[in-house]
């Protein structure tokens, strides 16, 4: 295909991994692109800023995880080199240290999932509890990421998936359910099984290294995002902040216009790449978009509350792993606790320590005062690692996110949108959008927007398509026993009535 016509207007609404994506491959094709971020910064959750003190905060820390394989390739691309190296991560409880994980891709590989239970050190769970989640497995191997297993797998809540299949309590409090707080953001009772499925095979399940994970060596805002940034607008794209879309303007089933307040900007295409709770918000401003129906079933979509601290201590303090994910201390929420000195440049020669504690479905904290919750965040570490009890703290910053990131709920699926929508030039993307690409959280968002960039160049017929890399193949056994299963399911529905529950 050739070279986009400069006359071609793309308009993006959202600057996260989804927009920005869209955004710098259509710009690369010489189409007009004009970003348009509600914000003050582009960034969306992972959007850095300064303290009035000068200090670096961001609304939550972000691993990047060793299946992300594009956005690996984008940052090559950007010549830039913004990630610590691979980390070891642990697990507490109120009881102390539960988990220890190794970095997996310098052991010896074992077929999947071998490697991620005999690798992964537990301290405390008894080995027959492991052993219950042996029958899980069929489960992995039937949660194809298909639409027919979606639908199949997302009216079950994580808890009933867990229970049917003979996973002990025990390994359900004390390793699932923490997974489900720290990866989906709720209590499994709340969770999809089907997203459960999804993000256990991504990221710890489908090869033995899929667990190991990098950093940021300062806020993702800062080292990514601002050098993409200009890179984009040098290819000619605007980036525009404190725009809120309040209505689309169309004509013959075609957006032809994005409004905000007294701006309208004229668009050929346009890509939508905000959150959910983002996604709601313009919706319920636009007239527009209320009279599609899959636009106003929106609304049965929900969002998490999130809760980013961080603290400055006045002295040194020896966290054994730089990463750590916490469980056990609230019922619904599930935490995480960095040791900034590890892993952000900044800090990494400070005189004392700096700590980011992340809350997940913290609808209970977003209430309470900083003073209120500075104490209670100190007492959980020190719970963790004592020599946090005698340290002061010099600096905080709190954050409240309230609904900030997707709640893959049980049902949401059939409201959940695809990347195309009933506007012939209207497209989605976002870490909640379907994709049978098979990638979660930032790296989902990111293909999705090279995804909806893609379903711009084949609607405007000008442009390349974006290389898209793949998900690393199931292993060869995994791929024989899905084959078998799916084998199984055609012979039962050619000699069985179709009146099953999906």
């Amino acid at each position: 295909m050739s070279i986009a016509s400069h006359h071609k207007k793309v308009v993006v609404v959202g600057a996260g991994w989804a927009g920005l994506g869209a955004t710098y491959h259509l710009a690369k094709q010489g189409y007009d692109v004009t970003l348009l971020e509600a914000g003050a910064y582009p960034g969306g959750l992972v959007a850095g800023w300064k303290t009035p003190g000068g200090r670096s905060v961001e609304a939550g820390i972000h691993g990047f995880w060793y299946p992300y394989r594009n956005i690996f390739s984008l940052t090559n691309e950007l010549e830039i080199n913004p990630f610590t190296h691979w980390t070891r991560s642990s697990q507490y409880s109120p009881n102390g240290l539960e988990v220890e994980s190794p970095i997996f891709q310098d052991l010896p590989r074992l077929p999947t999932p071998l490697g991620t239970f005999v690798y992964t050190q537990f301290k405390r769970l008894p080995l027959i509890d492991r052993i219950s989640a042996l029958p899980l497995l069929y489960a992995v191997v039937d949660f194809d990421n298909s639409d027919e297993a979606w639908r199949r797998y997302d009216s079950v809540t994580a808890r009933e998936l867990f229970k049917q299949f003979g996973v002990s309590g025990r390994l359900y409090r004390e390793s699932f359910e923490p997974m489900l707080l720290v990866g989906l953001f709720a209590p499994g009772e709340q969770c999809s099984a089907a997203a459960t499925l999804g993000m256990l095979y991504y990221f710890i399940l489908a090869h033995q290294p899929d667990f190991d994970v990098v950093w940021c060596r300062g806020t993702v805002g800062e080292k990514i995002f601002r050098p993409w940034v200009e890179h984009i607008e040098k290819l000619g794209a605007k980036v525009l902040a404190n725009r809120r879309v309040t209505d689309v303007i169309t004509e013959n089933n075609k957006a032809t216009g994005i409004v905000c307040g007294d701006e309208v900007f004229d668009a050929d295409a346009v890509i939508f790449s905000v959150g959910i709770t983002g996604m709601k918000k313009i919706v319920a401003n636009s007239p527009t978009l209320q009279s599609r129906s899959e636009f106003r079933n929106l609304t049965n979509l929900g969002a998490v509350d999130v809760l980013a601290v961080r603290l400055w201590f006045d002295r040194k303090i020896n966290i054994p792993l730089p990463s750590n994910a916490c469980f056990g201390f609230d019922e619904t929420t599930g935490w995480t606790f960095f040791d900034l000195n590890a892993l952000h440049d900044e800090y990494r020669d400070g005189p004392g320590t700096v700590v980011e504690v992340d809350f997940y479905h913290a609808n209970q904290f977003i209430p309470l005062q900083d003073k209120e919750i500075i104490p209670i965040v100190q007492q959980y570490l020190q719970s963790c690692v004592p020599a946090f009890a005698g340290a002061k703290v010099i600096d905080s910053s709190v954050i409240r996110l309230p609904q900030a990131v997707s709640h893959f709920a049980p049902g949401s699926y059939r409201h959940m949108l695809p990347a195309t929508t009933s506007f012939s030039n209207v497209f989605m993307s976002g870490d909640w959008i379907i994709t049978r690409h098979g990638s979660w959280s930032q790296e989902k968002a990111y293909v999705t927007g090279l995804e909806a960039a893609n379903l711009v160049i084949s609607q405007l017929g000008e442009g390349t398509y974006a290389n898209v890399l793949p998900i690393e193949q199931d292993e060869a056994h995994i791929q024989t026993f899905r084959q078998l299963n799916r084998n199984w399911r055609q012979f039962s529905k050619s000699i069985l009535p179709d009146f099953w529950l999906p």
